[in-house]
């Protein structure tokens, strides 16, 4: 699949980790679930994923940007810790991390670092399925309009 946005795919894992940048991705809703099972739960979060900014046109003076509503999911998820606020807005991510793990657990630990958050966590990996089609904005955020409502479908765009 391409298209002009450069999205090459729509559900990517862990191991596109070193291809895939969450900067400034707006995050909507995060949700924990648990399983029926006494394994550790998920973490899911709705965010908005920037598949790509584009440079400003030489008369023109700021980037736009190719968006699409995403859920991002880390499976076996625990050890979940972190501070929120204070908030005067919205969740941004700031940069995603992934920590070798600090025992003899084989997962590694993931560090999510938000502007007005921080979380960190141990999960197995993580996928992400792009729920729709990215659509080119002059911002870094999509409308609810746009991005059809919050959401955790685990279901990517056809």
């Amino acid at each position: 699949m391409t298209d002009p946005s450069g999205l090459s795919k729509a559900v990517w894992t862990d191991a596109d980790f070193p291809r895939m940048g969450w900067h400034d991705c707006r995050v909507h809703a995060l949700s924990v679930l648990e399983d029926d099972d006494p394994s550790p739960g998920r973490l899911l979060l709705d965010l908005d994923y920037i598949v790509r900014w584009v440079e400003p046109a030489r008369r023109e003076k700021h980037f736009t940007f190719w968006i699409a509503p995403a859920t991002l999911v880390f499976d076996e998820a625990w050890d979940i810790t972190g501070t929120v606020g204070p908030l005067y807005g919205s969740l941004e991510i700031a940069d995603l991390h992934r920590l070798d793990p600090p025992d003899d657990k084989p997962y590694p630990g993931w560090h999510l670092e938000g502007h007005e958050f921080d979380l960190r966590f141990r999960a197995r990996g993580f996928r992400q399925y792009i729920r729709a089609r990215p659509q080119h904005v002059d911002r870094q955020v999509l409308t609810m309009a746009e991005r059809g409502g919050l959401g955790f479908t685990e279901q990517a765009f056809a």
